[in-house]
C-alpha cells in the first residue's frame, strides 16, 4: 500500500540527502573512510537526483518518478551493507543501517504517480503528447487513451 505522496517524498529527499551529508560531523565520526564518504557520497546524489526527478519539488523534471525510486531503494540497500561492504561494522553500523532501512521502507510506501500534472502532461493538455510518446519511461497506462504510440 503506497500512501506517502511524491510530494511528500520529495521533501523527505531533500531532508534525507542533507542529513545523510551532515551525520558524519553531527556523531563524530569524520575520518577520511568509507564511514563518513558513502553516507556523503549518497546524501549527495539523493540531493542531484531529486532535483532532476519529475515530481513536484523536483527543478528540472527530467527522471521519471519509478526510476528515481529504484535508484533510492539501491542507495538504502548500499547504505545499509556498507558498514559490511567496507569493513567498519565492528566499530559503527546503527547510522548506516537506521538511514538505509528508513530510505528502503519510504520508498516502498510511496506513490510512482506524482499528484500535480507534470509538464509532459501539460504538454498533452495543450495538445503535444510527443514528449509521452518518445518516452521510453512512460508506460501504457500511464500514456492513457489520448497519446498515440510512437512509430
Amino acid at each position: 500500500m503506497r500512501f506517502i505522496s511524491t510530494k511528500v517524498h520529495g521533501v523527505l529527499d531533500y531532508l534525507v540527502g542533507a542529513a545523510l551529508i551532515g551525520i558524519p560531523w553531527l556523531l563524530g565520526f569524520t575520518i577520511d573512510s568509507p564511514e563518513t564518504w558513502v553516507p556523503v557520497a549518497l546524501g549527495g546524489s539523493t540531493l542531484f537526483y531529486s532535483l532532476l526527478t519529475n515530481y513536484e519539488p523536483g527543478l528540472i523534471k527530467l527522471l521519471p518518478m519509478p526510476v528515481h525510486l529504484i535508484i533510492d531503494f539501491l542507495s538504502g540497500v548500499l547504505l545499509a551493507a556498507s558498514p559490511w561492504l567496507f569493513e567498519f561494522a565492528d566499530h559503527l553500523y546503527i547510522p548506516h543501517v537506521a538511514f538505509g532501512a528508513s530510505e528502503i521502507i519510504i520508498t516502498l510506501l510511496t506513490r510512482t504517480v506524482p499528484g500535480k500534472k507534470s509538464s509532459a502532461n501539460q504538454k498533452v493538455k495543450e495538445g503535444d503528447d510527443s514528449t509521452l510518446r518518445k518516452s521510453p519511461w512512460v508506460t501504457k497506462e500511464q500514456r492513457g487513451p489520448w497519446v498515440t504510440p510512437a512509430k
